[in-house]
């Protein structure tokens, strides 16, 4: 199949985000399967052309409100063999941050995100690439299947073009004031409940639910939940209405950047048949953070530092956790007020508690390899990656079942010691306390311990996975399109 995946972001290319990681590894898992991938993205400033070794392809013209922006494409390829495109227009990309600063979104994203899901498809006609598939992510391509459905639909380049669009998180929807429909050059017939109307608002990601042939989520629990009123953010309806072509696909993991076998960060690797590299991991970290040697187990997070998170429900947790002798360190950074909540605590508990207000992928990958346990209390969770990494360097999840956690973790059973982590349902700290605990009580036997971590670290999670799945769905979106007798 020919597919144009249209992503915000890609690793390693530009990243905030999950995002970044599946644009940046699911083109590279399709094309390993034989497709005929492409990716496109905005150039951004920290894209730099040379070292990149980008080549300009062409240039359009994109229409904007009454008025033409011109646009050059550079090109090359991945070191995974994907050609990547990128829109270059200085006036919309070349800023030091993706989508706006510490002061707030950028003003014009409006503006910025309209002309890159138009260019999208203006680029297929500059290129003549005839996709089967344009496949496209969150709010800022949104507009994209529905430029495609109103505006190009009778292209010769793109007649029988299906459209497959992912919610990575709903909680992020491109909400910009009406005024916006002059610059879409779109009638204002779209501009109506079932459409891209949200309570007087252009909603850029309720687009993209409308007018793609398929939706898809990051998981099949998160597929469910944001049909509900508690996990909608206001667009269960339209999802509802569209129940028959909703789908959740989980999201992989990248296994050569994740090895614990070969994991240069670490100071001695490991494997599921030989751990003793992940106790000299375990020291290793004791001895940087300065905490003592320990009979508990340490729990690691690495995490942005915000509610959704479960940041909230874990401080509340902590003195419970603590006192039960736990060891914690937390990484990561996000707001200040939970920031303040934990530097607290590791203040007055010295010998238990360590925050690292800070990224530092380096001592992320040695936090998940010397964990014994790995805490991700979120209060929801499209996917999660974190557990996934967890699992696979033997660090033991405890979550709550939300989301993709609910996808990827199986809770212990303490008679059958089947499982591969430990699961609360309700967002209390209560909850997240009790399972902690029961996680450490289950430490104490050690030959159970070793068969939880070994049946964590036999899971897969790999983007072929994932790739096989989305096949399925890109030959679905392509036959109702083009008819029930259709073969590809």
């Amino acid at each position: 199949m020919r597919v144009l995946f249209a992503a915000s972001e890609a690793a390693p290319f530009a990243k905030t985000g999950g995002l970044g990681d599946v644009a940046g590894s699911l083109p590279a898992a399709l094309a390993a399967r034989g497709h005929d991938v492409r990716l496109v993205l905005p150039r951004y400033r920290a894209v730099d052309p040379q070292g990149r070794g980008l080549t300009r392809a062409t240039s359009f013209t994109v229409p904007v409100a009454s008025w033409q922006e011109r646009c050059d494409v550079l090109s090359g390829r991945t070191a995974d063999n994907v050609t990547t495109y990128f829109i270059e227009k200085d006036v919309y990309f070349d800023r030091p941050e993706l989508y706006g600063t510490s002061q707030g979104d950028y003003p014009d994203n409006a503006e910025r995100f309209l002309f890159f899901s138009r260019a999208v498809l203006e680029l297929c006609r500059a290129t003549g690439f005839r996709p089967d598939i344009i496949h496209c992510n969150d709010w800022q391509t949104g507009l994209t299947p529905l430029y495609l459905r109103k505006l190009y639909a009778a292209d010769r380049t793109l007649q029988g073009t299906a459209t497959i669009f992912t919610v990575h998180n709903l909680g992020y929807q491109g909400l910009f004031p009406p005024e916006v429909m002059r610059l879409t050059g779109l009638g204002w017939d779209v501009f109506t409940q079932d459409g891209i109307e949200f309570w007087g608002k252009v909603n850029y990601l309720k687009a993209g639910l409308s007018a793609a042939d398929i939706i898809t989520t990051v998981s099949p629990t998160y597929s469910r939940e944001i049909r509900t009123h508690v996990d909608g953010h206001g667009l269960e309806g339209m999802l509802a209405k569209r129940a028959a072509d909703l789908r959740g696909i989980l999201n992989g993991i990248d296994l050569r950047e994740w090895d614990p076998r070969k994991d240069r960060a670490l100071p001695t690797t490991y494997s599921i048949s030989r751990l003793a590299g992940k106790k000299e991991c375990r020291k290793e970290l004791r001895r940087q953070l300065g905490l003592p040697s320990s009979l508990a187990p340490l729990a690691g997070m690495v995490s942005r530092i915000v509610e959704q998170k479960g940041v909230a429900i874990l401080a509340e947790a902590l003195p419970e956790i603590l006192s039960r002798g736990v060891q914690v360190a937390v990484l990561g950074t996000g707001d200040l007020r939970y920031q303040r909540l934990l530097e607290e605590f590791a203040a007055r508990h010295p010998d238990r508690m360590r925050f690292i207000p800070r990224f530092d992928d380096g001592l992320a990958r040695l936090l998940y390899a010397a964990s014994d346990l790995f805490l991700m209390p979120s209060r929801y969770e499209p996917c999660g990656l974190g557990q996934m990494i967890a699992l696979r360097y033997g660090a033991v999840p405890v979550v709550r079942r939300t989301g993709g956690l609910n996808d990827t973790v199986v809770d212990h059973d303490l008679e059958t010691g089947d499982g591969t982590g430990f699961m609360f349902d309700e967002y209390t700290a209560e909850a997240l306390a009790a399972c902690v605990l029961r996680a450490a009580d289950a430490y104490q036997d050690r030959r159970a311990w070793t068969r939880l971590m070994q049946a964590g670290m036999r899971q897969d999670f790999s983007w072929d996975r994932s790739a096989k799945e989305y096949e399925k769905v890109y030959r679905e979106a392509v036959r109702n399109k083009r008819g029930a007798g259709y073969r590809i």
